[in-house]
Protein backbone atom coordinates (compact mmCIF):
# COMPACT_ATOMS: atom_id res chain seq x y z
CA UNK A 1 0.00 0.00 0.00
CA UNK A 2 2.72 2.27 0.78
CA UNK A 3 4.86 1.50 -2.58
CA UNK A 4 1.11 2.39 -4.23
CA UNK A 5 1.07 5.98 -2.52
CA UNK A 6 4.56 7.01 -3.55
CA UNK A 7 3.80 5.53 -7.17
CA UNK A 8 0.58 8.36 -6.59
CA UNK A 9 3.09 11.14 -5.68
CA UNK A 10 5.28 10.46 -8.33
CA UNK A 11 2.69 10.81 -11.15
CA UNK A 12 1.31 13.79 -9.52
CA UNK A 13 5.01 16.04 -9.37
CA UNK A 14 6.18 14.56 -13.11
CA UNK A 15 6.23 16.98 -16.16
CA UNK A 16 3.78 15.88 -18.29
CA UNK A 17 6.06 16.57 -21.60
CA UNK A 18 9.56 14.49 -20.53
CA UNK A 19 7.65 12.17 -17.99
CA UNK A 20 10.27 12.80 -15.42
CA UNK A 21 9.41 14.67 -12.06
CA UNK A 22 9.94 17.69 -12.74
CA UNK A 23 13.51 20.10 -12.79
CA UNK A 24 12.89 23.98 -11.81
CA UNK A 25 9.31 23.29 -11.65
CA UNK A 26 6.84 26.11 -12.94
CA UNK A 27 3.24 26.70 -12.88
CA UNK A 28 1.52 28.06 -15.74
CA UNK A 29 -1.50 30.33 -15.59
CA UNK A 30 -3.91 27.71 -16.23
CA UNK A 31 -2.75 25.45 -13.31
CA UNK A 32 -1.03 23.02 -14.74
CA UNK A 33 2.88 21.71 -13.98
CA UNK A 34 6.34 21.73 -15.87
CA UNK A 35 10.06 21.36 -16.30
CA UNK A 36 10.62 25.15 -16.92
CA UNK A 37 13.21 23.79 -19.79
CA UNK A 38 10.14 21.23 -21.56
CA UNK A 39 7.86 24.41 -21.47
CA UNK A 40 9.65 27.01 -23.13
CA UNK A 41 10.79 24.63 -25.85
CA UNK A 42 7.43 23.54 -26.27
CA UNK A 43 6.30 27.57 -26.57
CA UNK A 44 9.53 28.08 -28.56
CA UNK A 45 7.82 25.56 -31.20
CA UNK A 46 4.52 26.60 -31.60
CA UNK A 47 3.20 28.05 -34.50
CA UNK A 48 0.76 30.90 -33.66
CA UNK A 49 2.00 34.78 -33.14
CA UNK A 50 2.50 35.43 -30.29
CA UNK A 51 -0.18 32.82 -28.81
CA UNK A 52 0.92 30.19 -26.06
CA UNK A 53 -1.56 26.86 -25.21
CA UNK A 54 -0.87 24.43 -22.32
CA UNK A 55 0.05 21.51 -24.07
CA UNK A 56 -2.99 19.69 -21.73
CA UNK A 57 -5.87 21.50 -21.90
CA UNK A 58 -4.74 23.43 -24.60
CA UNK A 59 -5.93 27.01 -22.83
CA UNK A 60 -4.41 29.66 -24.51
CA UNK A 61 -2.47 32.69 -23.24
CA UNK A 62 -1.40 36.12 -24.44
CA UNK A 63 1.22 37.23 -24.69
CA UNK A 64 3.74 34.55 -23.62
CA UNK A 65 3.70 33.98 -19.60
CA UNK A 66 6.47 35.04 -17.66
CA UNK A 67 7.83 31.82 -15.66
CA UNK A 68 8.86 31.61 -12.41
CA UNK A 69 10.00 28.93 -10.56
CA UNK A 70 7.43 26.88 -8.27
CA UNK A 71 9.48 27.05 -4.61
CA UNK A 72 6.93 24.12 -3.14
CA UNK A 73 6.87 21.79 -6.14
CA UNK A 74 10.97 22.01 -5.95
CA UNK A 75 10.91 21.05 -1.92
CA UNK A 76 8.02 18.57 -2.93
CA UNK A 77 9.95 16.76 -5.74
CA UNK A 78 13.48 17.10 -3.41
CA UNK A 79 11.70 15.43 -0.14
CA UNK A 80 10.33 12.43 -2.71
CA UNK A 81 13.54 11.85 -4.03
CA UNK A 82 14.72 11.53 -0.40
CA UNK A 83 12.21 9.11 0.15
CA UNK A 84 13.46 6.57 -3.05
CA UNK A 85 11.63 8.25 -5.83
CA UNK A 86 13.06 6.88 -9.32
CA UNK A 87 11.86 6.49 -12.86
CA UNK A 88 9.46 3.76 -13.17
CA UNK A 89 10.74 0.02 -14.10
CA UNK A 90 10.67 0.01 -17.68
CA UNK A 91 8.81 -3.72 -17.60
CA UNK A 92 5.61 -1.22 -16.83
CA UNK A 93 5.69 0.95 -19.95
CA UNK A 94 5.96 -2.05 -22.50
CA UNK A 95 3.76 -1.37 -25.54
CA UNK A 96 0.55 -3.72 -25.68
CA UNK A 97 -1.79 -4.39 -28.25
CA UNK A 98 -4.14 -1.05 -28.18
CA UNK A 99 -0.89 0.80 -27.49
CA UNK A 100 1.08 2.82 -30.08
CA UNK A 101 5.23 1.34 -29.80
CA UNK A 102 8.15 3.12 -29.96
CA UNK A 103 9.51 2.93 -33.58
CA UNK A 104 13.20 3.03 -32.60
CA UNK A 105 13.52 0.27 -30.04
CA UNK A 106 14.63 -3.47 -31.17
CA UNK A 107 13.44 -6.18 -29.40
CA UNK A 108 10.60 -5.76 -27.03
CA UNK A 109 9.57 -2.01 -27.73
CA UNK A 110 8.18 -0.37 -25.29
CA UNK A 111 5.00 2.48 -25.36
CA UNK A 112 5.75 5.60 -27.43
CA UNK A 113 5.17 8.65 -25.18
CA UNK A 114 5.27 11.05 -28.02
CA UNK A 115 4.82 11.21 -31.83
CA UNK A 116 6.65 13.60 -34.04
CA UNK A 117 4.62 15.31 -36.57
CA UNK A 118 8.16 16.30 -38.38
CA UNK A 119 10.02 12.97 -38.16
CA UNK A 120 6.94 11.20 -38.42
CA UNK A 121 8.19 8.80 -35.54
CA UNK A 122 7.00 7.49 -32.51
CA UNK A 123 9.32 7.61 -29.77
CA UNK A 124 9.48 6.22 -25.87
CA UNK A 125 10.64 8.01 -23.16
CA UNK A 126 14.01 7.34 -23.34
CA UNK A 127 14.26 7.77 -27.23
CA UNK A 128 12.64 11.16 -26.98
CA UNK A 129 15.49 12.67 -24.42
CA UNK A 130 16.84 14.37 -27.80
CA UNK A 131 14.02 16.09 -29.06
CA UNK A 132 14.07 17.86 -25.60
CA UNK A 133 17.92 18.22 -25.29
CA UNK A 134 18.94 18.90 -28.78
CA UNK A 135 18.69 21.96 -30.47
CA UNK A 136 18.17 20.81 -34.13
CA UNK A 137 14.76 19.45 -32.62
CA UNK A 138 13.81 22.59 -31.55
CA UNK A 139 10.95 23.24 -33.90
CA UNK A 140 9.73 19.84 -34.53
CA UNK A 141 6.31 19.47 -33.30
CA UNK A 142 5.80 16.75 -30.83
CA UNK A 143 2.03 15.51 -30.22
CA UNK A 144 -0.13 12.56 -28.22
CA UNK A 145 1.35 9.15 -30.02
CA UNK A 146 -0.76 7.84 -32.90
CA UNK A 147 -0.95 5.19 -34.89
CA UNK A 148 -1.71 7.60 -38.37
CA UNK A 149 1.73 9.76 -38.51
CA UNK A 150 1.70 7.99 -42.28
CA UNK A 151 -1.41 9.73 -43.43
CA UNK A 152 0.39 13.35 -43.02
CA UNK A 153 2.76 12.24 -45.86
CA UNK A 154 2.35 13.03 -49.61
CA UNK A 155 1.67 9.89 -51.45
CA UNK A 156 2.93 11.75 -54.71
CA UNK A 157 6.07 13.47 -53.30
CA UNK A 158 6.62 11.61 -49.67
CA UNK A 159 6.79 15.09 -48.13
CA UNK A 160 5.34 15.60 -45.01
CA UNK A 161 1.37 17.63 -45.69
CA UNK A 162 1.86 21.05 -44.02
CA UNK A 163 -0.48 22.85 -46.84
CA UNK A 164 -4.40 22.85 -46.89
CA UNK A 165 -5.59 23.34 -50.61
CA UNK A 166 -9.27 24.74 -50.01
CA UNK A 167 -10.06 24.53 -53.83
CA UNK A 168 -9.94 20.64 -53.48
CA UNK A 169 -10.58 20.72 -49.98
CA UNK A 170 -7.62 18.09 -49.06
CA UNK A 171 -4.26 18.39 -47.46
CA UNK A 172 -1.00 18.40 -49.85
CA UNK A 173 2.87 19.14 -49.28
CA UNK A 174 4.37 22.18 -50.20
CA UNK A 175 5.60 20.35 -53.71
CA UNK A 176 1.93 19.85 -54.48
CA UNK A 177 1.21 23.39 -53.64
CA UNK A 178 3.51 24.59 -56.76
CA UNK A 179 2.69 22.11 -58.92
CA UNK A 180 -0.70 20.30 -59.62
CA UNK A 181 -2.16 22.74 -57.25
CA UNK A 182 -0.53 26.14 -58.35
CA UNK A 183 -3.19 28.47 -58.92
CA UNK A 184 -5.53 27.22 -56.35
CA UNK A 185 -6.11 28.87 -52.74
CA UNK A 186 -3.51 26.98 -50.43
CA UNK A 187 -3.02 28.23 -46.67
CA UNK A 188 -0.39 26.37 -43.70
CA UNK A 189 -2.48 23.25 -42.38
CA UNK A 190 -2.07 25.55 -38.75
CA UNK A 191 -3.81 28.60 -40.67
CA UNK A 192 -6.66 26.59 -41.66
CA UNK A 193 -7.25 24.64 -38.52
CA UNK A 194 -7.50 28.02 -36.78
CA UNK A 195 -10.31 29.13 -38.87
CA UNK A 196 -12.19 25.75 -38.85
CA UNK A 197 -11.09 25.73 -35.11
CA UNK A 198 -13.46 29.42 -34.88
CA UNK A 199 -16.57 27.61 -36.60
CA UNK A 200 -16.31 24.58 -34.16
CA UNK A 201 -16.60 27.04 -31.72
CA UNK A 202 -19.26 28.63 -33.01
CA UNK A 203 -21.17 25.56 -34.02
CA UNK A 204 -20.63 24.27 -30.32
CA UNK A 205 -22.93 27.31 -29.03
CA UNK A 206 -25.63 26.81 -31.67
CA UNK A 207 -26.09 22.96 -30.09
CA UNK A 208 -25.55 24.12 -26.58
CA UNK A 209 -28.10 26.71 -26.77
CA UNK A 210 -30.64 24.46 -28.84
CA UNK A 211 -30.16 21.87 -25.32
CA UNK A 212 -31.16 24.72 -23.31
CA UNK A 213 -34.00 25.40 -25.50
CA UNK A 214 -35.03 21.84 -25.81
CA UNK A 215 -34.50 21.46 -21.78
CA UNK A 216 -36.89 24.15 -21.09
CA UNK A 217 -39.22 22.49 -23.72
CA UNK A 218 -39.55 19.42 -21.90
CA UNK A 219 -40.41 21.06 -18.72
CA UNK A 220 -43.07 23.14 -20.48
CA UNK A 221 -44.24 19.67 -21.40
CA UNK A 222 -44.25 17.83 -18.21
CA UNK A 223 -46.02 20.06 -16.63
CA UNK A 224 -48.55 20.24 -19.53
CA UNK A 225 -48.81 16.38 -18.95
CA UNK A 226 -49.67 17.44 -15.90
CA UNK A 227 -52.00 19.90 -15.51
CA UNK A 228 -54.01 17.73 -18.41
CA UNK A 229 -54.44 14.80 -15.99
CA UNK A 230 -55.07 17.71 -13.12
CA UNK A 231 -58.52 19.06 -15.46
CA UNK A 232 -59.09 15.62 -16.42
CA UNK A 233 -59.68 14.34 -13.13
CA UNK A 234 -61.37 18.15 -12.20
CA UNK A 235 -63.79 17.66 -14.96
CA UNK A 236 -64.75 13.83 -14.09
CA UNK A 237 -65.16 15.12 -10.39
CA UNK A 238 -67.73 17.90 -11.82
CA UNK A 239 -69.72 15.58 -13.95
CA UNK A 240 -69.95 13.25 -11.62
CA UNK A 241 -71.90 14.95 -9.36
CA UNK A 242 -74.02 17.13 -11.84
CA UNK A 243 -74.74 13.33 -13.56
CA UNK A 244 -75.59 12.02 -10.37
CA UNK A 245 -78.38 14.30 -10.06
CA UNK A 246 -80.25 12.88 -12.84
CA UNK A 247 -78.96 9.31 -12.31
CA UNK A 248 -82.17 7.42 -13.22
CA UNK A 249 -82.16 8.62 -16.78
CA UNK A 250 -78.12 9.52 -17.04
CA UNK A 251 -76.06 6.94 -15.43
CA UNK A 252 -75.50 5.26 -18.53
CA UNK A 253 -74.24 8.75 -20.52
CA UNK A 254 -72.33 9.35 -17.25
CA UNK A 255 -70.22 6.74 -17.93
CA UNK A 256 -70.05 7.50 -21.60
CA UNK A 257 -68.77 10.86 -20.54
CA UNK A 258 -66.48 9.58 -18.23
CA UNK A 259 -65.00 7.01 -20.79
CA UNK A 260 -64.55 9.68 -23.74
CA UNK A 261 -62.97 12.31 -21.15
CA UNK A 262 -60.35 9.33 -19.80
CA UNK A 263 -59.54 8.50 -23.79
CA UNK A 264 -58.99 11.88 -24.66
CA UNK A 265 -56.72 12.45 -21.66
CA UNK A 266 -54.91 9.37 -22.60
CA UNK A 267 -54.55 10.75 -26.27
CA UNK A 268 -53.21 14.10 -25.45
CA UNK A 269 -50.91 13.10 -22.76
CA UNK A 270 -49.70 10.17 -25.06
CA UNK A 271 -48.91 13.30 -27.57
CA UNK A 272 -47.44 15.29 -24.80
CA UNK A 273 -45.05 12.36 -23.54
CA UNK A 274 -44.40 11.48 -27.30
CA UNK A 275 -43.06 14.81 -28.04
CA UNK A 276 -41.38 15.10 -24.61
CA UNK A 277 -39.39 11.64 -25.44
CA UNK A 278 -38.36 12.88 -28.57
CA UNK A 279 -36.76 16.43 -27.12
CA UNK A 280 -34.79 14.38 -25.06
CA UNK A 281 -33.94 12.27 -27.58
CA UNK A 282 -32.53 15.15 -29.93
CA UNK A 283 -30.75 16.54 -26.49
CA UNK A 284 -29.04 13.09 -26.53
CA UNK A 285 -28.03 13.23 -29.91
CA UNK A 286 -26.91 17.16 -29.72
CA UNK A 287 -24.92 15.84 -26.67
CA UNK A 288 -22.95 13.23 -28.72
CA UNK A 289 -22.71 15.91 -31.54
CA UNK A 290 -21.12 18.50 -28.95
CA UNK A 291 -18.54 15.49 -27.20
CA UNK A 292 -17.72 14.90 -31.18
CA UNK A 293 -16.90 18.43 -32.02
CA UNK A 294 -15.30 18.83 -28.04
CA UNK A 295 -13.07 15.63 -29.28
CA UNK A 296 -12.11 17.43 -32.54
CA UNK A 297 -11.39 20.60 -30.89
CA UNK A 298 -8.46 18.73 -28.97
CA UNK A 299 -7.34 17.22 -32.09
CA UNK A 300 -3.30 17.81 -32.14
CA UNK A 301 -2.99 16.55 -35.35
CA UNK A 302 -3.81 19.87 -37.93
CA UNK A 303 -4.46 17.65 -40.73
CA UNK A 304 -6.66 14.89 -39.11
CA UNK A 305 -8.47 17.69 -37.39
CA UNK A 306 -9.36 18.80 -41.19
CA UNK A 307 -9.99 15.57 -42.39
CA UNK A 308 -12.67 15.01 -40.02
CA UNK A 309 -13.58 18.86 -39.99
CA UNK A 310 -16.41 18.23 -42.77
CA UNK A 311 -18.46 15.49 -40.88
CA UNK A 312 -18.11 16.16 -37.80
CA UNK A 313 -18.81 20.47 -38.44
CA UNK A 314 -21.93 19.39 -40.31
CA UNK A 315 -25.19 19.99 -38.48
CA UNK A 316 -28.73 19.19 -39.33
CA UNK A 317 -31.58 22.08 -39.81
CA UNK A 318 -33.39 22.28 -35.80
CA UNK A 319 -37.54 21.99 -37.48
CA UNK A 320 -38.29 23.00 -33.75
CA UNK A 321 -35.63 26.10 -33.45
CA UNK A 322 -39.46 28.37 -32.56
CA UNK A 323 -39.96 26.08 -29.48
CA UNK A 324 -42.89 25.13 -27.30
CA UNK A 325 -46.64 27.14 -28.11
CA UNK A 326 -48.65 26.76 -24.97
CA UNK A 327 -51.68 28.30 -23.95
CA UNK A 328 -52.45 27.11 -20.64
CA UNK A 329 -56.46 26.68 -19.86
CA UNK A 330 -58.77 24.36 -18.42
CA UNK A 331 -58.92 21.99 -20.67
CA UNK A 332 -62.01 20.38 -19.88
CA UNK A 333 -64.73 23.19 -18.22
CA UNK A 334 -66.56 22.99 -21.88
CA UNK A 335 -66.89 19.55 -21.00
CA UNK A 336 -68.88 20.68 -17.89
CA UNK A 337 -70.98 23.44 -18.95
CA UNK A 338 -71.82 21.02 -21.43
CA UNK A 339 -73.04 18.72 -19.19
CA UNK A 340 -74.87 21.62 -16.96
CA UNK A 341 -76.60 22.53 -19.98
CA UNK A 342 -77.53 19.04 -20.76
CA UNK A 343 -79.52 18.77 -17.11
CA UNK A 344 -81.06 22.08 -17.53
CA UNK A 345 -82.86 20.70 -21.29
CA UNK A 346 -82.33 17.00 -20.93
CA UNK A 347 -86.02 17.07 -21.22
CA UNK A 348 -86.08 18.91 -24.58
CA UNK A 349 -83.58 17.58 -26.13
CA UNK A 350 -81.59 14.34 -24.76
CA UNK A 351 -79.85 13.32 -28.34
CA UNK A 352 -78.55 17.09 -29.12
CA UNK A 353 -77.17 17.78 -25.81
CA UNK A 354 -75.34 14.28 -26.03
CA UNK A 355 -74.32 15.40 -28.92
CA UNK A 356 -72.71 18.69 -27.73
CA UNK A 357 -71.34 16.84 -25.15
CA UNK A 358 -69.15 14.84 -27.33
CA UNK A 359 -67.69 17.82 -29.47
CA UNK A 360 -66.70 19.41 -26.61
CA UNK A 361 -64.57 16.05 -25.99
CA UNK A 362 -62.83 15.73 -28.88
CA UNK A 363 -62.18 19.52 -29.52
CA UNK A 364 -60.12 19.33 -26.63
CA UNK A 365 -56.55 19.75 -27.96
CA UNK A 366 -53.19 20.87 -26.64
CA UNK A 367 -51.42 23.07 -29.13
CA UNK A 368 -47.98 21.17 -28.63
CA UNK A 369 -45.82 22.54 -31.77
CA UNK A 370 -45.98 25.86 -33.55
CA UNK A 371 -47.59 26.69 -37.19
CA UNK A 372 -45.35 25.46 -39.80
CA UNK A 373 -43.58 28.18 -41.15
CA UNK A 374 -41.79 27.05 -44.15
CA UNK A 375 -43.13 24.37 -46.68
CA UNK A 376 -40.49 21.83 -45.16
CA UNK A 377 -42.31 22.51 -42.26
CA UNK A 378 -45.65 20.84 -43.65
CA UNK A 379 -44.11 18.17 -45.75
CA UNK A 380 -43.77 16.59 -42.24
CA UNK A 381 -47.72 16.02 -42.12
CA UNK A 382 -48.17 15.26 -46.19
CA UNK A 383 -49.90 12.42 -47.25
CA UNK A 384 -50.16 10.27 -50.38
CA UNK A 385 -53.30 10.61 -52.33
CA UNK A 386 -54.85 8.60 -54.34
CA UNK A 387 -58.38 8.76 -56.58
CA UNK A 388 -61.13 6.06 -56.07
CA UNK A 389 -62.19 4.78 -59.09
CA UNK A 390 -65.70 3.86 -57.68
CA UNK A 391 -66.84 7.59 -57.37
CA UNK A 392 -64.97 9.09 -60.38
CA UNK A 393 -67.82 10.46 -62.79
CA UNK A 394 -68.08 8.74 -66.17
CA UNK A 395 -66.72 11.55 -68.34
CA UNK A 396 -63.55 11.60 -66.31
CA UNK A 397 -60.14 9.47 -66.90
CA UNK A 398 -57.97 8.56 -64.05
CA UNK A 399 -54.44 7.46 -64.84
CA UNK A 400 -50.78 7.71 -62.89
CA UNK A 401 -51.74 4.78 -60.69
CA UNK A 402 -54.76 6.67 -60.14
CA UNK A 403 -53.56 10.17 -58.96
CA UNK A 404 -54.15 12.06 -62.37
CA UNK A 405 -57.62 13.02 -63.74
CA UNK A 406 -58.40 14.66 -66.97
CA UNK A 407 -61.69 15.32 -68.35
CA UNK A 408 -62.66 13.19 -71.81
CA UNK A 409 -65.04 13.72 -74.44
CA UNK A 410 -66.97 10.85 -74.61
CA UNK A 411 -68.21 8.63 -71.48
CA UNK A 412 -65.63 5.86 -69.86
CA UNK A 413 -67.19 2.33 -69.56
CA UNK A 414 -67.48 2.34 -65.86
CA UNK A 415 -69.42 -0.75 -64.17
CA UNK A 416 -72.12 0.90 -62.27
CA UNK A 417 -71.31 1.90 -58.15
CA UNK A 418 -73.66 3.84 -56.09
CA UNK A 419 -71.21 5.80 -54.88
CA UNK A 420 -69.95 7.22 -58.62
CA UNK A 421 -70.61 10.68 -59.31
CA UNK A 422 -73.18 12.10 -61.91
CA UNK A 423 -71.22 15.64 -62.36
CA UNK A 424 -67.55 15.74 -63.19
CA UNK A 425 -65.67 14.57 -59.24
CA UNK A 426 -64.07 12.23 -57.65
CA UNK A 427 -63.23 11.96 -54.45
CA UNK A 428 -59.69 10.03 -52.90
CA UNK A 429 -59.55 6.50 -51.78
CA UNK A 430 -57.73 7.26 -48.45
CA UNK A 431 -59.80 9.03 -45.24
CA UNK A 432 -58.44 12.24 -43.45
CA UNK A 433 -58.08 13.05 -40.02
CA UNK A 434 -55.47 14.59 -37.82
CA UNK A 435 -52.72 16.79 -39.31
CA UNK A 436 -53.06 16.09 -43.20
CA UNK A 437 -51.15 18.09 -45.90
CA UNK A 438 -50.75 17.45 -49.82
CA UNK A 439 -50.57 19.50 -52.82
CA UNK A 440 -52.67 19.50 -56.13
CA UNK A 441 -51.06 20.79 -59.35
CA UNK A 442 -53.69 22.07 -62.10
CA UNK A 443 -54.47 22.84 -65.40
CA UNK A 444 -57.72 24.83 -66.82
CA UNK A 445 -60.45 25.00 -64.33
CA UNK A 446 -60.70 23.14 -60.79
CA UNK A 447 -62.40 22.60 -57.70
CA UNK A 448 -59.57 21.79 -54.80
CA UNK A 449 -62.32 20.33 -52.16
CA UNK A 450 -62.55 18.20 -49.04
CA UNK A 451 -65.96 16.41 -48.64
CA UNK A 452 -67.77 13.79 -46.25
CA UNK A 453 -68.06 10.31 -47.84
CA UNK A 454 -71.72 11.04 -47.40
CA UNK A 455 -72.06 13.68 -49.61
CA UNK A 456 -75.09 13.44 -52.67
CA UNK A 457 -73.60 11.40 -55.71
CA UNK A 458 -76.35 12.21 -58.02
CA UNK A 459 -78.99 15.04 -58.52
CA UNK A 460 -78.76 19.00 -59.38
CA UNK A 461 -75.30 20.45 -58.79
CA UNK A 462 -76.26 22.57 -55.73
CA UNK A 463 -77.09 19.16 -54.43
CA UNK A 464 -73.79 17.63 -54.65
CA UNK A 465 -71.15 19.66 -56.20
CA UNK A 466 -68.12 20.63 -54.16
CA UNK A 467 -68.28 23.99 -52.03
CA UNK A 468 -72.51 24.02 -52.39
CA UNK A 469 -73.58 21.53 -49.52
CA UNK A 470 -72.55 21.83 -45.86
CA UNK A 471 -70.83 18.39 -46.53
CA UNK A 472 -68.40 20.00 -48.92
CA UNK A 473 -65.53 22.63 -48.63
CA UNK A 474 -64.20 23.97 -51.92
CA UNK A 475 -61.34 25.81 -53.76
CA UNK A 476 -62.18 26.67 -57.11
CA UNK A 477 -59.99 27.94 -59.43
CA UNK A 478 -59.64 29.16 -63.08
CA UNK A 479 -56.69 31.39 -65.17
CA UNK A 480 -58.05 34.48 -63.24
CA UNK A 481 -58.81 33.76 -59.86
CA UNK A 482 -59.33 31.95 -56.45
CA UNK A 483 -62.74 31.94 -55.04
CA UNK A 484 -63.71 29.81 -51.79
CA UNK A 485 -67.42 28.27 -51.70
CA UNK A 486 -69.28 26.40 -48.77
CA UNK A 487 -72.96 25.73 -48.44
CA UNK A 488 -73.43 27.69 -51.49
CA UNK A 489 -71.68 30.56 -49.58
CA UNK A 490 -69.22 32.39 -51.86
CA UNK A 491 -65.87 34.35 -50.60
CA UNK A 492 -63.77 35.79 -53.66
CA UNK A 493 -59.99 36.22 -52.96
CA UNK A 494 -57.90 38.57 -54.21
CA UNK A 495 -54.21 37.83 -55.35
CA UNK A 496 -52.17 36.02 -57.72
CA UNK A 497 -53.30 32.84 -59.31
CA UNK A 498 -50.57 29.49 -58.97
CA UNK A 499 -50.67 26.35 -60.70
CA UNK A 500 -50.21 24.28 -57.60
CA UNK A 501 -52.21 24.18 -54.55
CA UNK A 502 -51.02 23.55 -51.26
CA UNK A 503 -54.01 21.46 -48.68
CA UNK A 504 -53.02 21.44 -45.01
CA UNK A 505 -55.74 19.74 -43.06
CA UNK A 506 -56.11 19.75 -38.61
CA UNK A 507 -59.30 18.05 -38.84
CA UNK A 508 -58.93 17.92 -34.71
CA UNK A 509 -58.41 21.41 -34.56
CA UNK A 510 -61.52 21.86 -37.21
CA UNK A 511 -58.62 24.20 -39.32
CA UNK A 512 -58.97 23.89 -43.17
CA UNK A 513 -56.12 25.94 -44.92
CA UNK A 514 -55.24 26.51 -48.86
CA UNK A 515 -52.03 27.84 -50.10
CA UNK A 516 -50.56 28.55 -53.23
CA UNK A 517 -47.47 26.44 -54.16
CA UNK A 518 -44.51 28.80 -56.42
CA UNK A 519 -41.37 29.96 -55.33
CA UNK A 520 -42.83 30.88 -51.86
CA UNK A 521 -45.95 29.52 -50.11
CA UNK A 522 -48.52 32.45 -49.59
CA UNK A 523 -51.82 31.26 -47.84
CA UNK A 524 -54.79 31.79 -50.07
CA UNK A 525 -57.65 31.10 -47.59
CA UNK A 526 -58.49 29.48 -44.36
CA UNK A 527 -61.34 27.93 -42.56
CA UNK A 528 -61.71 27.40 -38.88
CA UNK A 529 -65.05 24.69 -38.22
CA UNK A 530 -65.45 21.66 -36.58
CA UNK A 531 -65.69 18.27 -38.41
CA UNK A 532 -67.74 15.61 -37.60
CA UNK A 533 -66.83 12.78 -39.86
CA UNK A 534 -63.52 11.78 -41.51
CA UNK A 535 -63.26 13.97 -44.61
CA UNK A 536 -61.81 12.76 -47.91
CA UNK A 537 -59.77 14.88 -50.78
CA UNK A 538 -61.92 15.83 -53.67
CA UNK A 539 -61.31 17.24 -57.36
CA UNK A 540 -64.11 19.10 -59.39
CA UNK A 541 -63.34 19.44 -63.38
CA UNK A 542 -65.48 21.38 -66.04
CA UNK A 543 -64.15 21.58 -69.38
CA UNK A 544 -62.95 19.21 -71.69
CA UNK A 545 -58.91 18.85 -71.07
CA UNK A 546 -58.82 20.25 -67.83
CA UNK A 547 -56.89 18.32 -65.72
CA UNK A 548 -55.30 17.45 -61.96
CA UNK A 549 -52.70 15.41 -60.21
CA UNK A 550 -51.62 14.66 -56.45
CA UNK A 551 -47.96 15.21 -57.12
CA UNK A 552 -45.60 13.41 -54.89
CA UNK A 553 -43.88 15.44 -52.52
CA UNK A 554 -40.48 15.68 -51.08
Amino acid sequence: MAQKGVQLDQETISCSICLDPLKDAVTIPCGHSYCMSCIQTHWDGEDGKNIHSCPQCRQTFTPRPVLVKSTMLADLVEQLKKTGLGPAAADHYYAGAEDVACDVCTGRRLKAVKSCLVCLVSYCHKHLQPHHESAAFKKHKLVDPSEKLQENVCSRHSEVMKMFCRTDHQCICYVCSVDEHKGHDTVTSAAERTERQTELVVSREKIQQRIKNKQKDVKVLQQEAEDISCSADEAVEKNHKILTELIRLLEERRRDVERHIRSKEETEVSRVKELESKLKQEITELRRKDAEMDKLSHTHDHNQFLLQYPSVSKLREDPDSSGIDICPRNYFEDVTTAVSELRDKLQLSLTEGWTNISLSITQTQVLLEPEPQTRAGFLRYSRQITLDPNTVSELLSLSERNKRVTVMRQKRNYPYHPDRFSWFQVLSRESLTGRCYWEVEWGGSLRVAVAYKDIKRKGNYDECGFGYTDKSWALCCDNNSFVFRHNDVESSIPGPVSSRIGVDLDHTAGILSFYSISKTMTLIHRVQTTFTQPLYAGLGLWYVGDTAHFPKLH
